[in-house]
């Protein structure tokens, strides 16, 4: 009952975010190869700035002033390494055996002696964190990204990113454990709160950017560029040829 009642709020979100698409552009707009479904793509990037403002922004503003800093990177600890049995898998599947191996023992180590991930003895025992996906994995096996395409509440993405994110899902020890739902779909609230929590310091430079949307994505495009090349892609292909200052990658997280 309750995926199905998750299931019927996705349709719904996807059903208003299909109705806000489609942004009229003016005759004179300028067309970025890699974004041909931007009037779309614009309507959706919208309903999302507007639940954003409305919803998500608050709730993590009041998370970062009334919960205290260990106790948050406790939470960012516990979710890193619930991600990390995914990035040791692509980490296997781009040949990357070594550090398949370090992710591994940082999976033990944080479940172990972290109590469950809270806290990161494995970054003191000299075992780094990486960052992989299934994207990053289809990247090095020669997949295109496809055209850009703004997904609701989940934010800028690609064709080839948008369906790894399942297969990566299924990777998340809480997809198959607890079989209680109410705590497997429980851990969504503080998962979402803790990302949103991270990116409020980047609201002050979106905001006096002349054009945010076009902001985010051409910051999304390079930054997965240049993680599936590991570094060495100047990303010189995704950018708009006619751009007077195209975006610099930032870059990758740790």
């Amino acid at each position: 009952m309750l995926q199905q009642g998750f299931a019927r709020i996705a349709l719904a979100v996807l059903i208003i975010a299909s109705v806000s698409g489609c942004v009229t552009l003016p005759p004179d707009h300028k067309k970025v190869p890699q974004d041909p479904w931007e009037s779309w793509n614009r309507g959706v990037y919208k309903f999302n700035d507007k639940l954003d403002r409305a919803v998500a922004k608050p709730v993590a503003i009041a998370y970062v002033k009334h919960v205290p800093q260990p106790l948050r990177t406790g939470v960012s600890n516990f979710f890193d390494n619930l991600r990390t049995p995914s990035v040791m898998v692509n980490d296997a599947l781009q040949g990357k055996l070594l550090a398949a191996g370090n992710d591994l023992g940082r999976f033990l180590l944080n479940t172990t002696l972290g109590i469950g991930g809270l806290l990161d003895p494995a970054t003191a025992a000299g075992l780094n964190k990486n960052n992989e996906d299934f994207g990053q994995t289809l990247g090095k096996w020669g997949v295109h990204p496809g055209p850009f395409v703004e997904l609701p509440l989940v934010g800028p993405s690609d064709l080839r990113d948008a369906p790894a994110r399942v297969a990566d899902a299924y990777l998340v020890p809480t997809t198959w454990w607890p079989k209680n739902d109410w705590v497997k779909y429980g851990l969504y609230v503080p998962y979402f709160v803790d990302i949103r929590a991270s990116l409020l310091p980047l609201d002050d430079t979106l905001k006096n950017t002349f054009d945010p949307y076009a902001f985010v994505r051409d910051a999304y495009l390079q930054r997965r560029a240049y993680l599936v090349s590991d570094g060495k892609d100047n990303n010189d292909d995704l950018v708009d040829p006619d751009a007077d200052q195209p975006v610099t990658p930032p870059a990758p997280t740790p």
